[in-house]
């Protein structure tokens, strides 16, 4: 009787199937047809924020003509050229040619379903927000920022410290990344096209203090489960780790991601909807815990506040 019930239940999972690389396979296609897509509305000008990430550039470059390595870097964010962008088609090659190293067959569905959300033009389009924030705060208020209250306001809210020109960017591995000093702290380090920031905000930023008390920022508290590789998130979350354990039982550090700051304003549904989604950690090569699925769905709604003069 046992092995007639083993018999009839594999018949049936037989029976039932498992779809998962059929549906792999499928968001794949998906994907690519997107992200080509989201390369097209960028060549055409199409995206609204990637236009204003060019246009406060431009005008910028004009008016603090000595920043104008820094700013030519920062607006290639609103082409293909993009470290953004070329992050979402490097992703999109490992999936397809080396999906192993994302781990099981979960995994590998995570990241392909991830890759079809962060190609939202909505989406996509409020993460090019902080490089335009960063833009607009150069500008002494002459540039307004967009999706985002005033520097002065945020930094109030949430009881933050100003981390000088370029700190939204920070803790975002598109544009640079934590290195391990002498002491067994880490430290933010900028990428050689940004390494211009240092030279404005000397101060050195400690993972520590910034974990802390850093501010609100577009990446930081809704686009970093979208727009971060597994690996990359995997390297975040061990940096968190290892700093909890260095505090040991004083109980002083709490992950930067543990809880969101207050800064958003007029986000699309896209991003809304992003906030809320649940983050994927299941079994793979970078994450060991249990599986949680995304509620994340496309959005073809679009917002983002006017540009105007002043903070």
């Amino acid at each position: 009787m046992r092995i007639f019930l083993i018999c009839c239940f594999s018949l049936l999972l037989v029976a039932c199937g498992d779809d998962r690389a059929d549906r792999l396979q499928a968001n794949i296609k998906t994907a690519d047809y997107l992200i080509e897509n989201l390369g097209s509305n960028l060549d055409t000008d199409r995206i609204r924020n990637a236009i204003i990430l060019q246009q406060y550039a431009a005008l910028l470059t004009k008016e603090k003509p000595d920043l104008s390595p820094l700013l030519t870097a920062l607006s290639k964010d609103a082409t293909r050229n993009g470290a953004m962008y070329r992050s979402l088609t490097d992703r999109l090659s490992t999936l397809k040619s080396r999906p192993d190293v994302l781990g099981d067959i979960e995994a590998q569905l995570y990241e392909s379903k991830t890759l079809v959300e962060a190609s939202d033009p909505n989406l996509y389009s409020d993460a090019l927000s902080d490089p335009i924030n960063v833009i607009a705060d150069m500008s002494d208020g002459k540039l307004a920022r967009v999706n985002a209250i005033s520097q002065a306001q945020s930094l109030q809210a949430n009881g933050a410290e100003s981390n000088g020109v370029g700190s939204q960017l920070v803790g975002n591995p598109a544009y640079g990344q934590w290195q391990s000093n002498s002491s067994g702290g880490s430290f933010w380090q900028w990428y050689a096209a940004y390494t211009l920031f240092s030279a404005i905000s000397p101060r050195q930023i400690g993972y520590d203090r910034w974990s802390s008390r850093r501010d609100y920022s577009y990446y930081n508290d809704v686009g970093r489960n979208r727009y971060t590789s597994p690996q990359q998130k995997k390297s975040q979350d061990d940096l968190a780790q290892r700093t909890k354990k260095k505090f040991g039982n004083k109980g002083g550090f709490k992950s930067p991601y543990a809880k969101s700051k207050t800064g958003a304003s007029s986000m699309s549904t896209a991003s809304k909807q992003a906030q809320r989604a649940p983050s994927f950690s299941g079994k793979s090569s970078y994450s060991k815990q249990k599986s949680s699925s995304s509620s994340f769905r496309n959005s073809t709604s679009t917002t983002s506040r006017g540009v105007r003069r002043g903070k």
